[in-house]
């Protein structure tokens, strides 16, 4: 039956005997909106001292059932009790993904500390260190697959039984991260970033039959970027990432052109921004991102290019994201002794 080798690589999958791509970390294509998930060690990196951030994504509709990935990250600022020009970040990513008609799921609870290190004042030179850990949860929904031998005389049904089980639909297991970031400036016009992270220190085990040892691969990852002054108004952002998981290698980068409509700099009310980002061998992604009043709004499309374009027509994910950035009235004098090393965004 035709049914029968997709479902069969479905249940291997699952069962994690094909680990390589379905333990593939999420990706989102404005991952410079998401610091946490591309480096522990850029949490804080933003004007303010708390900032809110979510994003949603949805690939894949045009081909398959479509993959829908969610997130929610928070950071907060520390300053007290910490030598001058140093201060510490606290913060926590959320993520939610779901995939495929079985509802493979992947709920991730991350907090993240990360401290920064004053080395210049002349420069605005920091050197971050930050760890990042806490519980993920995988679930499937077993009901919703369909076995080849609950197809009878051609014909299927779900109340044919089936021989096919599992040890669990669900575990839960803790994770852990560390980045290392390091920021400057070039002159007062230019700024810069590079930063190192490697994820899933532990390697820990997920499976859903338990007779399978199957690990969770290291993720090591690198980002730069830096954002430039054209003139007074407009500055422009250049960033990129690249990280290596096992068998699989991911390449991406853009920029951003920003038009502010008020001469305040990074702080500025009113901003409109448009560019572009690429994934090698998978996507062009065309971006436009929206600032009014501390919240920033960001719109993207992924135009696939990769061996799948025959069957999605070029057409791969909508993503959006959101965030607000602001000074807590409380903390304004201890935000004030420090000078924001390096806006990124």
């Amino acid at each position: 039956m035709k049914q029968i080798l997709p479902l069969t690589l479905i249940v291997l999958m699952l069962a994690g005997n094909l680990s390589l791509n379905a333990q593939q970390d999420i990706n989102f294509s404005q991952f410079y909106e998401l610091p946490l998930l591309r480096n522990p060690a850029l949490a804080g990196i933003f004007n303010g001292n708390v900032r809110f951030t979510g994003a949603y994504r949805n690939q894949w509709e045009s081909v398959t059932t479509p993959y829908r990935t969610m997130a929610l990250g928070a950071e907060a600022k520390f300053f007290k009790g910490l030598k001058p020009g140093d201060f510490l970040t606290a913060g926590v990513q959320l993520t939610n993904d779901v995939a495929g008609d079985a509802n493979l799921k992947r709920t991730q609870f991350l907090p993240v500390v990360n401290y920064h290190k004053l080395l210049s004042e002349e420069k605005n030179t920091y050197l971050s260190l930050a760890f990042m850990g806490g519980t993920v949860n995988e679930s499937f929904d077993a009901s919703r697959l369909k076995f080849d031998d609950q197809f009878v005389n051609g014909a299927y049904s779900s109340s044919n039984p089936t021989s096919q089980s599992f040890s669990t639909t669900g575990f839960q297991y803790w994770d852990a991260s560390t980045g290392i970031s390091f920021k400057s400036l070039i002159n007062n016009n230019v700024k810069f970033y590079l930063g190192a992270a490697l994820f899933h220190i532990t390697k820990p085990k997920l499976t859903f039959m338990h007779d399978n040892e199957v690990r969770l691969n290291q993720k090591y990852a690198f980002n730069l970027g830096f954002s430039a002054y054209t003139n007074t108004y407009d500055r422009v952002v250049f960033y990129a990432d690249h990280s290596r998981q096992g068998g699989n290698r991911v390449s991406q980068g853009g920029f951003l052109y920003i038009h502010n409509f008020d001469t305040d700099g990074d702080n500025a009310r009113f901003s409109v921004s448009g560019g572009a980002a690429y994934r090698v061998k998978d996507a062009l992604i065309p971006v436009v991102r929206l600032t009014a009043n501390k919240v920033t709004m960001g719109f993207s499309y992924d135009v696939n290019i990769s061996k799948l374009k025959t069957a999605s027509m070029y057409r791969g994910g909508f993503e959006f994201t959101i965030s607000y950035s602001d000074l807590w009235s409380k903390r304004n004098a201890d935000a004030e002794k420090v000078e924001c090393p390096v806006n990124i965004w």
